[in-house]
């Protein structure tokens, strides 16, 4: 289960990583498809260059540089709907105090990894080049990463899915080569739990010693 456990976080870099490609990504490759035009696909395009200015920021030390970096990423992301998706159906028995706990230890392993990757993906480009609402407020965007050291020529899909019938749009899943990365940890964290008699507290702790090994 450590291999699973693992392998989770393999997806969670990726999602991190993809952020901050995204963020890393020169200005003209956020220029949109006409027929995206809508907030899920305007929210994904405008991030972008929150981001770009973060990193592009020479005023900024490491450390603010990582600060202000680390709250671009969890305003882009509703972290506790996502953390509360992957309990999965262990969800319904866990007390608040563990929800909240877990939520807390997901959201701090998370952006660990985010910060531990973000910095490898500088020169890669990201468009968004689509956008449908499957369901009122849900939107996916397709976007198509690129990556300057792939001689292939051929694209990544990168799809977002953004809610926008909150207070503000969130991403609350991204899909990376047709794989969704929340479902993906859903079923590992599921695992896990399965065989551990759903001790949501041996995962909390496992997701807090991960979070300190990317640290």
């Amino acid at each position: 289960m450590r291999s699973a456990l693992f392998r989770a976080a393999t997806f969670t870099v990726a999602f991190g990583s993809l952020a901050a490609a995204a963020a890393l990504a020169p200005t003209p490759a956020f220029a949109q498809n006409a027929q995206a035009a809508n907030p899920a696909s305007a929210f994904v395009n405008d991030n972008m260059h929150k981001g770009l200015e973060i990193l592009n920021n020479k005023s900024l030390s490491v450390e603010q540089r990582r600060v202000q970096f680390e709250g671009f990423l969890l305003g882009l992301t509703d972290m506790k709907r996502i953390a509360a998706f992957t309990l999965g159906q262990y969800r319904r028995g866990a007390s608040q105090a563990d929800q909240d706990a877990f939520g807390n230890a997901f959201q701090n392993y998370a952006v660990a990894v985010y910060q531990s990757y973000f910095a490898k993906y500088a020169g890669q480009t990201l468009r968004v080049v689509n956008s449908q609402e499957r369901a009122p407020g849900d939107f996916i965007v397709t976007t198509e990463m690129n990556s300057p050291n792939d001689r292939t020529g051929q694209p990544l899909e990168v799809d977002f899915r953004v809610r926008t019938d909150g207070p503000k749009p969130v991403v609350v899943d991204m899909s990376v080569a047709g794989i969704w990365l929340a479902i993906e940890e859903r079923d590992q964290f599921t695992s896990f739990l399965g065989q551990n008699n759903g001790d949501i507290k041996l995962l909390i702790q496992y997701l807090s010693d991960l979070a300190k090994q990317f640290k």
